[in-house]
């Protein structure tokens, strides 16, 4: 929060958008939180732990800050957890991206299609429109994508991105892991990144 504090404030004094972000990639931070990750095509991809309305607000808000062409959040909302929460980080992300990609993130013993249910309102009260497919809506819109597969949804987020592009990649950070049931099975969003990075660019 700190940090995406830091780069509100370098926008207000009117710092170049370019300055403020290499100056946040230089800072030293707690892993999995707004770390960035190389992009070839030069778009920028950041992975933080925001798993709250607010902690989603806060870095999308930095990110909005930078300018970014197009600004992409990718969340889910743990199971066996507030639900309260669900439909209100759906419409942070719904009113700060251009483009929401609603997945999972622990669904634990619920089933994370209805966890998926219950953030859809708030993503749909700001006006974003639901996508069947992987593709911005025109400027000017707002869209979403819903993607139960977090790895599916990295994978479709990260195809999208072009040179000026950000995304963010919220819920996890530094977690290693996915709760799937009763399975605690091994997922970092940060590998999973450069897998679909090495994918897009093998079929580019």
């Amino acid at each position: 929060a700190n940090l995406c504090c830091a780069a509100a404030a370098g926008v207000a004094l009117g710092l170049p958008a370019d300055l403020i972000a290499e100056g946040v990639g230089a800072v030293e931070r707690v892993p999995g939180r707004l770390e960035a990750i190389d992009h070839p095509g030069g778009a920028r991809i950041l992975v933080d732990y925001a798993h709250t309305g607010d902690a989603l607000e806060k870095a999308l808000e930095a990110m909005r800050d930078l300018r970014p062409r197009r600004l992409v959040a990718l969340f889910g909302c743990g199971g066996d957890r507030d639900r309260s929460k669900r439909p209100k980080m759906g419409e942070v992300a719904g009113r700060l991206a251009d483009l929401t990609v609603v997945t999972s993130d622990n669904p634990r013993s619920e089933d994370p299609q209805a966890i998926i249910n219950d953030i859809l309102p708030g993503v749909e009260a700001t006006g974003a429109v639901r996508h069947d497919r992987a593709a911005f809506p025109p400027a000017g819109q707002r869209g979403y994508l819903v993607e139960p597969d977090r790895r599916r949804a990295i994978e479709l987020a990260v195809s999208l991105l072009q040179e000026g592009d950000l995304l963010l990649v919220a819920g996890k950070g530094h977690e290693d892991y996915q709760i799937i049931g009763d399975r605690r099975i091994h997922f970092d969003d940060r590998e999973e990144v450069r897998r679909a990075m090495a994918m897009t660019g093998e079929h580019r």
